[in-house]
């Protein structure tokens, strides 16, 4: 029971200090998605906490249709999407850049 409360925490706590590192080292180097059009900034900007509510809604759906825990879940769903939102930011940035 302890371990399914404390390896989400740890391995998401991970997960959301490497994107939260990579993004501070991306905007040190001035190197942060800009794009021409409002439109497309807007969704560059709102893609990780995007990924993050679909990861969470995945981890609902994901508890519900299984016997696990809501709790455990939704945070792994959440951590999960917070890693493809960020996977999603360097795509788009990488097609900007070029």
């Amino acid at each position: 029971m302890l371990t399914m409360a404390i390896v989400p925490l740890v391995l998401i706590g991970g997960v959301a200090v490497w994107v939260i590192q990579r993004l501070h080292r991306i905007h040190s180097q001035g190197t942060s998605g800009q794009t021409t059009s409002k439109a497309a900034q807007d969704l560059l900007v709102s893609l990780l906490p995007v990924g993050m509510i679909f990861g969470s809604a995945f981890g609902v759906i994901i508890s519900i249709l299984f016997s696990t825990s809501l709790l455990f879940t939704v945070s792994v769903g959440a951590g999960i999407g917070l890693l493809v939102g960020f996977i999603a930011y360097e795509v788009c940035t990488l097609k900007e850049s070029t």
